[in-house]
């Protein structure tokens, strides 16, 4: 098996979480924010939905530019998963493709003539795009917390959805991790 499709049976079982909670996400509140400093409620949504996006370009490409970034505006919820589902076909076809040669390769962030890290194509995948995405979902979780909608079960139940994740549904994820 290659790090490639270690890296999409990986992405892929972070994937089905992450659209249980961009389900939930109630675009009436988009403004929303916990806190003055915060992100809004809506951007934080597209934001762990365009993460995903990345995986595709660090595959496919040797550096991410994002002086010229704008976000997608997405205004409710059938929106955001429709993106989210094509960003996710995109990267696991890019994923499904990849030779181990490829991910030895240096990529760079950059914002502008500024680049701001250079690391091994493997490395960003696991560092900056799986990580980053389960941080930013994170975030969301306690968005959702705190505007009283049920938080989806992650890597065991929530307060919420503790009948959830069941032991079949445990030997199902070990069996798909193999």
């Amino acid at each position: 098996m290659t790090t490639g499709q270690e890296l999409l049976q990986e992405l892929t079982l972070e994937a089905e979480v992450t659209r249980k909670f961009l389900e939930r996400v109630p675009f009436e509140k988009a403004d929303f924010k916990p806190k003055e400093k915060s992100e809004s409620l809506g951007r934080l949504a597209i934001h762990v939905a365009e993460i995903i996006a990345w995986w595709k370009e660090c595959i496919e490409n040797n550096s991410l530019n994002f002086i010229d970034f704008e976000p997608k505006d997405i205004k409710s919820n059938d929106e955001l998963l429709a993106y989210f589902d094509t960003l996710l076909a995109e990267a696991k076809e890019s994923l499904s493709k990849v030779e181990d040669e490829t991910l030895k390769q240096e990529w760079s962030m950059k914002y502008g003539d500024e680049i701001l890290f250079t690391l091994p194509k493997k490395q960003v995948l696991r560092v900056f795009c799986m990580n980053h995405l389960v941080h930013h979902r994170s975030q969301l979780g306690v968005y959702l917390r705190l505007l009283d909608i049920p938080v989806p079960a992650s890597y065991g139940p929530s307060a919420d959805d503790e009948n959830v994740i069941l032991a079949n549904d445990y030997k199902q994820m070990e069996s798909d991790l193999r």
